[in-house]
């Protein structure tokens, strides 16, 4: 461990001094996302380990350098999970990854994104400092905000040493429903059941067809099958993990003219006026849509519905990812950033062009 550090410090300081950039990097399996890549690799997959895990406090604390699938296997063999079911999109995805991306899967819209899940950090800065935010337990409430600044910052603000996540129980039973619906009748009939007392963990609409899983105690799920209706899917668990990996056709067959967006948006929001194709997800709130449209067109239509556009996969980048931000908003990413990484060497670009 403090070999690691000494060894993370001593490149920080090279990398300062000669003005060079790092590029964080653990098992590569999101290289694709954000701004294209720059820098010198910083291999943080060597720093491993699960540091503490006991089930009784629903926390799990490891070092960003352990792989994903062996989290998992160890919360399984306690019949736990990490609900946010973040996506892995390769083997060698890491813990440390999972909490940079901030990308999370299906049950996101039940139980919230990789940001609520977050409840501790351990953070080495520009300075090679490092930096203890958060706890290990839920009640610890302490930098909490902090910690989860990191959470989706693609790696722009140092080296994510160590996280702490809460972890949940498995869900006693599972089942999932479909239904024939057109997309505006989809989106309304998401809107009414999340009105509702419904255990409702996951859902998605692609080609008239409407697909709900619900978790629970099985009275929970009887009652909800009953006030729903539907047809009972056998054999669900492949679809939603095929979601999760965007494994499934929608995401795999790509024109080479298409891109991929990812449109957030107020889940009521009807029908979006967009060419191309959309799954929806999240109970309307995330939108997929794959299209040869403009950047400028896409992120008008969806800024006026209230909502945020990603080029998530494909396209020309120089119009940049993300969503522009405000010019206030902007100048507290610059902040931060400046507080961090002063001298601007961790992922320069990765989010937004300027910094």
């Amino acid at each position: 461990m403090e070999q690691a550090l000494h060894h993370f410090k001593a490149t920080i300081a090279s990398a300062t001094a000669s003005k060079r950039a790092l590029r964080i990097r653990g098992g590569g399996s999101k290289d694709w996302y954000g701004q294209a890549l720059q820098g010198e690799p910083l291999d943080m997959r060597g720093h491993t380990g699960i540091v503490a895990y006991d089930p009784t406090e629903l926390v799990i604390t490891a070092r960003c350098g352990t792989p994903l699938a062996e989290i998992e296997d160890v919360l399984a063999g306690q019949n736990q999970m990490l609900a946010f079911e973040p996506p892995h999109f390769g083997n060698g995805a890491t813990v440390g990854g999972v909490v940079a991306s901030g990308l999370s899967g299906p049950r996101r819209q039940a139980v919230g994104s990789v940001r609520d899940f977050v409840l501790g950090a351990v953070l080495m800065d520009g300075n090679g400092e490092v930096l203890h935010f958060g706890g290990q337990v839920m009640k610890n409430v302490a930098g909490y905000d902090v910690s989860r600044l990191l959470a989706g910052s693609l790696g722009t603000l140092g080296l994510i040493l160590e996280v702490s996540l809460k972890v949940l129980p498995r869900p006693l039973l599972e089942t999932t429903l479909r239904f024939e619906a057109n997309e505006g009748d989809a989106i309304r009939r998401l809107n009414e059941w999340g009105g509702q007392p419904l255990p409702i963990s996951a859902s998605a609409w692609h080609g008239n067809l409407l697909i709900v899983r619900l978790s629970g105690a099985e009275p929970a799920i009887n009652a909800a099958r009953l006030r729903m209706g539907g047809e009972e899917v056998a054999q669900a668990e492949p679809f939603w993990a095929a979601l999760r990996e965007q494994a499934n056709p929608f995401f795999t067959d790509l024109a080479p003219s298409e891109n991929l967006w990812r449109l957030s948006v107020p889940s009521h929001v009807p029908p979006l006026s967009l060419p191309g194709e959309q799954l929806i997800e999240w109970g309307g709130a995330q939108r997929w849509l794959k299209t040869d449209a403009s950047a400028t067109a896409i992120r008008a239509a969806v800024q006026q519905a209230g909502g945020h556009a990603t080029l998530f996969r494909g396209g020309d980048r120089s119009a940049g990812v993300f969503h522009p931000l405000a010019p206030a908003v902007a100048k507290i990413h610059r902040n931060l950033k400046n507080a961090f990484d002063p001298a601007g060497i961790f992922n320069p670009g990765r989010m937004y062009p300027d910094f």
